[in-house]
């Protein structure tokens, strides 16, 4: 990868709100790495998630707005963090690319040009594939010394596959395991990496939910992992929010921290506010920080 390299930066309505410490662990560990992001000027809610359930005219035009914007902006691809604003965006990509006679509908709504050529990229798929691992490596300062992760895709991030387009196998995507052991921590091989966690009917089918949740969080436990990782507020809502409710429904007590894969970044890069976002959870991720840091004491007290 050259070195700073832009790309639009689309962070969605949950990185401004409930998801800020993704937000600002995003921009840090990318300016880190040497990646520019330029926000979208006047972005919109792309739709995510009942939109598209609801009128599919709108919700292309939702996320065909943005696209126009990012054309503007005379870039050709836009890092997404959240993988429903991503699934959004990327579809309804695919769509307008596709389907010549909805393209023309939707530029008639938006009343603006709309050439088709910006991408949706997730952002785990730009740090991943675009900055690499051997960048990675170099970043790091605190390796993850034994910190077993259960790699949490859920599934907006993988599928649909061929709107997508990216290099997840659907059942067993790979992207966020090669990064933790890039970071020096160890992905745990679990089953439940791209199960659903309910995603948008945390609020009107919470049951729902907390069946879903807690299912994926005894899983995690059950595997060994110290923690889950991800790279969507909704699974972060789910997973960390109700965390409390879900397991209680089912009879269990223990708690796991979830991290979004940039705070895991952040905290193996050293970065100064690392600690400080992990600490914005309902479940104390700042744990995970705790155990590393008395990790590496350790290793430096045997040498």
């Amino acid at each position: 990868m050259q070195d700073n390299r832009a790309y639009a930066y689309y962070p969605g309505c949950s990185l401004h709100a409930t998801a800020k410490e993704y937000d600002l662990s995003a921009r840090a560990v990318c300016a880190a790495l040497g990646v520019e992001l330029r926000e979208v000027p006047g972005w919109n809610c792309c739709g995510a998630s009942s939109a598209h359930g609801r009128d599919h005219l709108l919700s292309t035009t939702l996320a065909a707005r943005n696209l126009a914007l990012v054309e503007e902006m005379g870039l050709e691809e836009v890092a997404v963090p959240c993988a429903a604003c991503f699934n959004r965006l990327a579809v309804a990509g695919h769509e307008l690319r596709k389907d010549a006679s909805l393209a023309d509908e939707v530029r008639s709504v938006l009343e603006r040009p709309l050439q088709g050529s910006a991408k949706a990229r997730a952002l785990l798929d730009v740090v991943a594939r675009d900055v690499g691992t051997e960048r990675i490596r170099d970043a790091v300062r605190r390796p993850l010394e034994d910190l077993k992760v259960a790699c949490y895709y859920g599934c907006l991030l993988v599928r649909p596959p061929r709107a997508l387009e990216t290099d997840e196998r659907v059942e067993d995507p790979q992207s966020l395991d090669e990064l933790v052991r890039t970071l020096g921590g160890e992905p745990v091989e679990w089953p439940y990496k791209t199960e659903c966690c309910g995603a948008g009917l945390s609020l009107t089918r919470t049951d729902v939910v907390r069946k879903l949740s807690a299912d994926i969080l005894k899983m995690a436990r059950d595997y060994g992992a110290d923690c889950i990782v991800c790279a969507c507020p909704l699974c972060m809502t789910n997973l960390d929010m109700r965390q409390g409710e879900a397991l209680k429904a089912v009879g269990e007590n223990f708690r796991i921290p979830v991290l979004y894969f940039t705070e895991l970044m952040a905290l193996a890069m050293g970065l100064p506010d690392a600690e400080r976002w992990l600490k914005m959870h309902f479940v104390d991720a700042s744990a995970v920080a705790r155990r590393e840091t008395a990790a590496a004491k350790s290793t430096e007290a045997q040498e």
